[in-house]
């Protein structure tokens, strides 16, 4: 079946977009599965469209959970499925399921030095693209907090340069936005986070 669509709203950071069709009789849903209750070796089946071949399904495991594999290249920061089932160009906005034929992501994007599938595979996980697609209909957009800080990982040689022990494990403040919520707050260029409230640094992810 064919149907014309609206854009309710996209996402750049995290390749979501919403869209609403009239079809002429009530289309059935796909159930949402809990992306934070599957494991790494879980079976999922990766469906789409790869060169044009329409409905095509391949079976794979989850080979990892919360990967970050282009944060540095596109500056998105999304937690990741990472999978071995075969994905290829026309599997992006496919369906990634479980065995049990819930949602638990949508196929985004493949890492490859030669353009086709070798084994690594990334998904959109489902809990997020929940809270993305009822931002988008609700809002048109996105809504997301901004502290208004550039943070570096400190590394073991920068503690010991700061006279800090080389074990702590934090955020290193390197630039503070004028303005910002975190200016406000009193935060400065080289102060070190350690702990937010009553996490520390070995709990969060900065």
């Amino acid at each position: 079946t064919k149907l014309k669509a609206e854009a309710v709203g996209r996402d750049a950071k995290t390749d979501i977009a919403v869209l609403r069709v009239k079809p002429d009789k009530p289309l059935k849903a796909v159930k949402f599965g809990n992306d934070q209750e599957a494991r790494v070796g879980d079976w999922v089946i990766a469906i789409g469209n790869p060169f044009g071949f329409a409905h095509t399904v391949t079976v794979g495991v989850i080979s990892a959970v919360e990967r970050q594999p282009f944060e540095m290249a596109t500056g998105r920061r999304s937690d990741m499925i990472q999978t071995d089932a075969a994905i290829n160009p026309g599997n992006s906005g496919g369906a990634l399921v479980n065995l049990g034929g819930q949602l638990v992501g949508i196929n985004s994007a493949i890492l490859s030095r030669t353009g086709g599938n070798i084994g690594i595979g990334f998904a959109i996980p489902a809990n997020m693209m929940k809270v993305v697609m009822n931002q988008l209909i609700k809002y048109g957009a996105v809504k997301r907090g901004v502290l208004g800080v550039n943070i570096q990982t400190l590394a073991p040689e920068i503690a010991q340069s700061m006279d800090l022990p080389q074990t702590t494990q934090g955020a290193l403040v390197s630039q503070v936005v004028e303005g910002s919520p975190a200016e406000k707050a009193g935060v400065k260029a080289g102060d070190v986070i350690t702990a937010v409230m009553d996490m520390d640094a070995r709990t969060l992810s900065f």
